[in-house]
This record gives C-alpha cells, sequence and structure tokens, in this order.
C-alpha cells in the first residue's frame, strides 16, 4: 500500500474497534492487525495511540461541524444574512443528532464511534474539546445577530444548554425510553431535534431575564 493507503487502513480499522469496544480496551495490536500493518507504520503516521485517536476524532468532527456551517450559512442567506432562532439551533443540534440516532446512521462505525466520544471521557479527546470551541463562537455569534437585545451572558447560556441537551440525548437516551415507560420514541430523529431546538428557542427567546442574585442568610446572625 502507498502512504496514503496506510494510513487510511489505520484510520479506518481503529474507527471500527473504538466503534465497538472503549477506548481503553483496544490495543495498538489490535489496531495493527485489524489494519493488516505493522506498528512501525502507526507509529510513523500517528506517534502514539492517543494521537491516532485525537486525528480521528478531529477528522470527523471536522466533517460534522462543515455539515453544521453549511446549514447555518443556508439560514443566514434565506434571512438576509440574519438566520432565525429556529434556524441556528437547528443548524447546531441537527447534524450530530442525525449522525448518532438517525436509524439509516447509528449503525455505521464513524456514528458509533463519535457516540462513543460523547460517552467517554478520555484525555485526547477532552483536551481537543477544551481547546477547539471556534465553531462554537459562529453559532454565538448568529445568535446574537438575530437577538441583538438578548443580554450576551443569556446567548451563551442558551447555547450552552442546547449542547448540554444534544450530549445528555445522545448518551442516555436509554434512560429517557425506560422513564417515560416507551412514551419518548427515540427513533424518530427529527422529532427529538425539533423538541430540542424548542425547548432551547424557549431558553434564549423567553422573556424571563436573569435571575436574581440569591440572598444568603448569615448562620447565627442577630437582627
Amino acid at each position: 500500500m502507498s502512504s496514503d493507503q496506510t494510513k487510511a487502513a489505520i484510520l479506518t480499522a481503529a474507527e471500527k474497534l473504538w466503534s465497538e469496544r472503549s477506548f481503553g480496551e483496544v490495543t495498538m495490536r489490535d489496531i495493527v492487525s485489524a489494519a493488516g500493518v505493522n506498528l512501525a507504520a502507526v507509529n510513523y503516521h500517528f506517534g502514539s495511540k492517543d494521537e491516532l485517536l485525537a486525528e480521528l476524532f478531529v477528522s470527523r468532527t471536522t466533517v460534522l461541524n462543515r455539515e453544521r456551517f453549511a446549514e447555518l450559512k443556508a439560514a443566514e442567506e434565506a434571512g438576509g444574512g440574519r438566520a432565525s432562532v429556529d434556524a441556528i439551533l437547528h443548524a447546531l443540534v441537527g447534524p450530530p443528532l442525525r449522525w448518532c440516532l438517525s436509524p439509516d446512521l447509528q449503525r455505521s462505525a464513524a456514528a458509533r464511534f463519535m457516540t462513543r466520544a460523547s460517552v467517554e471521557t478520555v484525555p485526547p479527546i477532552k483536551k481537543i474539546v477544551d481547546r477547539e470551541f471556534r465553531h462554537l463562537q459562529r453559532f454565538a455569534t448568529a445568535l446574537r445577530t438575530a437577538l441583538p437585545h438578548r443580554n450576551e451572558v443569556d446567548i451563551y447560556w442558551g447555547l450552552h444548554f442546547a449542547l448540554a441537551m444534544i450530549r445528555q440525548t445522545i448518551t442516555d437516551s436509554e434512560r429517557l425510553r425506560k422513564l417515560s415507560g416507551g412514551l419518548c420514541d427515540l427513533n424518530d430523529t427529527d422529532d427529538i431535534i425539533r423538541r430540542i431546538v424548542a425547548v432551547a428557542k424557549d431558553a434564549l427567546v423567553g422573556a424571563a431575564s436573569a435571575p436574581p442574585a440569591v440572598v444568603r442568610a448569615t448562620a447565627g446572625r442577630k437582627s
């Protein structure tokens, strides 16, 4: 195989293994065997298992965010430069939920890998998530444009809540299914997206202002 083919084979093999087993359980020997290469090839292209995991995660999130940006750009163009709050949130929420929960996609190695990346907190991925947030600034800017009179702090909290709902729905949907006695249909991805967008929008455009400061009583204070 050429150098590019070897690298692609390693990434493909690693993604398949990590889609089936935990990041810690899969060894370099497993990856080498599945890819049909030697250990020197993995070390040459990636240096370590952590660096291999990081590159695979970055490659998948790059594709995911490209899809998000395409939806956001289309919404902004349709709105003459100002996308609606619904459209902005749909661009943020839709792609990751379709990737991980859509019945026709969730069985793919890429979808299962990304779902695992949401569940397992491992240093290589956490480091990237903590460092790379420029794509989220793009959505914060769009929301500020759509809601010019909204407190900027509220914008960031609303964005944070939307991201939290995405993660929780991906990582703990089975608990919701059991809690609701099957009433919540986790197979209807469009409905899941619609519900999260609706709740996130309410948090952003609702009439309530920032919560009032909490007055804490001092123990033992005399009047």
